[in-house]
């Protein structure tokens, strides 16, 4: 993917002071691509202390939710069944669990605009008003690495198949993050980014 210098200008000044740990990457899997999808599996994963922590769970449909919205298409490709959500814990649960586990934390992922329609309808079917901010990772990525500690996030990444599950594809990015870390902190780096 390439994106142009001034696209990432406006991170790289907003994030000069950031830390790594100030942010969580958030991924769903969802019933369709559809504009009236819903999200059916949220994943998050951050950095904590030099470790990489990943927390997702299944999420049952909301009453409110269209259910001839689900998708074979979709399923075929990340292997839920809508028997398997059914019994999952409810929005409302899934909401309060996951806004514990992200806590302050700044949220990004690789496809804000879909992520930040299924955070959404999650938050919403949950009574909750207020929806976080969604970041890009690839320009927070290139706001806290550079060098060659940003060729080994994007090689770590790439490495790895994206496995089309919520909790392990946000830790198939935050693995990126945590090597390109590591990669900085034995340079003596790791103040700008930990």
């Amino acid at each position: 993917m390439h994106l142009p210098r001034s696209f990432f200008a406006g991170y790289i000044q907003l994030m000069k002071s950031a830390r790594l740990e100030e942010f969580a990457i958030l991924d769903f899997e969802a019933s369709s691509l559809s504009s009236a999808s819903w999200p059916i599996e949220i994943g998050i994963s951050w950095i904590e202390r030099g470790k990489l922590r990943t927390w997702s769970s299944l999420i049952r449909p909301d009453p409110a939710w269209a259910l001839d919205d689900w998708s074979s298409q979709s399923a075929a490709v990340h292997g839920i069944r809508i028997s398997e959500i059914q019994g999952a814990p409810s929005a409302a649960d899934v909401t309060e669990a996951f806004l514990t586990v992200r806590g302050d934390r700044q949220l990004v992922s690789d496809a804000p605009e879909f992520e930040a329609r299924w955070l959404s309808r999650l938050l919403k079917a949950a009574g909750r008003d207020t929806i976080p901010a969604i970041g890009d990772f690839h320009g927070v990525s290139f706001a806290l690495f550079g060098g060659y500690a940003l060729d080994i996030l994007y090689e770590t990444v790439e490495r790895r198949p994206a496995p089309h599950r919520a909790g392990p594809g946000t830790a198939r990015l935050a693995s990126g993050w945590l090597r390109a870390a590591e990669h900085q902190a034995s340079l003596g780096q790791e103040d700008r980014i930990l």
